[in-house]
């Protein structure tokens, strides 16, 4: 790929790429975006476009001896590769790098982080804010759910999805946890608990769990407290969801709207709606034909 060679003159703004991709139109500063359970997310250039975009890196070490593991991390990468959706984190090349065992992929960053970051910075939030934030998750979930095969992301939490704040664009991201859902069902137990529904511990769900966690996350963004935060460790979590004891978030919820939206999200399995059916809510009447809607705060 042809580079235009810049002026070397004056170097005292320049920053080094660390690493470059096998192809070289990408490369990697060392200024770290986040850090994972399992991967870190760096700052890095795409020279082809001109844009800034993330570079995650997975560690391999913790399966070296699961090839079976291996395969399907790489299946699973692969197929994200192939999603295109405005509300969902665009995956533009992968590769493995058997010299240092990492697995690499270039994902789109958004310039102002986390949702649960930018709300935190954000205090002064309406309503209506709010609202629009809730359904551009929800479209991101329906263009996965609604996929084929279907994708469950199983890791829905306000830190793994990324705002633009200039524009107010929303999108998923973080889907390595993501199954490939054949049948519709599922059967391994990953997640950050606050988030995960109470069938999910049983090992046998389906795509709604991503409803019941997006359900936390509009608690998340409207009282700014995690969902179970009275509870100490995940076993005392573990025993309110799997009984059906909401979080004490919940009474900090004064809008009888919100709070019965955020019921509908929780509801058991069979009762629990499509992200297809919440996007056609009430709750969200209004958001998209007028402007001057006024919202009960």
């Amino acid at each position: 790929m042809p580079t235009v060679e810049p002026d070397n003159s004056d170097d005292t703004e320049r920053e080094e790429f660390v690493e470059v991709d096998p192809s070289r139109r990408y490369g990697r500063y060392s200024e770290l975006l986040g850090t994972g359970a399992m991967k870190k997310v760096y700052r890095a250039f795409d020279e082809e476009e001109g844009i800034e975009v993330a570079w995650n890196q997975v560690k391999l070490h913790n399966f070296t001896d699961n090839k079976k593991m291996i395969e399907q991390l790489f299946s699973e990468v692969r197929l994200l590769k192939s999603l295109k959706d405005t509300n969902i984190i665009a995956l533009y090349a992968v590769w493995r790098d058997a010299e240092k065992n990492t697995l690499n992929f270039i994902t789109e960053v958004c310039t102002s982080g986390n949702l649960m970051a930018y709300r935190k910075k954000h205090r002064n939030v309406s309503l209506k804010a709010l609202k629009k934030w809730s359904q551009q998750i929800l479209k991101g979930l329906n263009y996965l759910h609604s996929h084929d095969p279907c994708i469950i992301h199983r890791d829905l939490n306000c830190s793994n999805v990324f705002i633009n704040g200039n524009i107010g664009q929303v999108k998923i991201g973080d889907l390595g946890l993501a199954a490939i859902a054949q049948n519709h069902s599922a059967h391994s137990v990953l997640g950050t608990p606050e988030f995960m529904a109470p069938e999910l511990y049983d090992e046998d769900y389906t795509e709604s769990i991503d409803i019941y966690a997006f359900g936390m996350c509009v608690l998340e963004l409207v009282t700014l407290e995690l969902p179970y935060s009275e509870c100490d460790n995940v076993a005392k979590i573990y025993k309110k969801v799997t009984a059906g004891v909401r979080p004490r978030a919940m009474d900090k919820v004064k809008d009888p709207d919100v709070k019965a939206f955020i019921e509908k999200c929780l509801a058991q399995p069979g009762a629990r709606p499509t992200a297809s059916e919440l996007l056609e809510d009430p709750f969200f009447y209004g958001l998209d034909d007028d402007e001057n809607v006024h919202y009960k705060h």
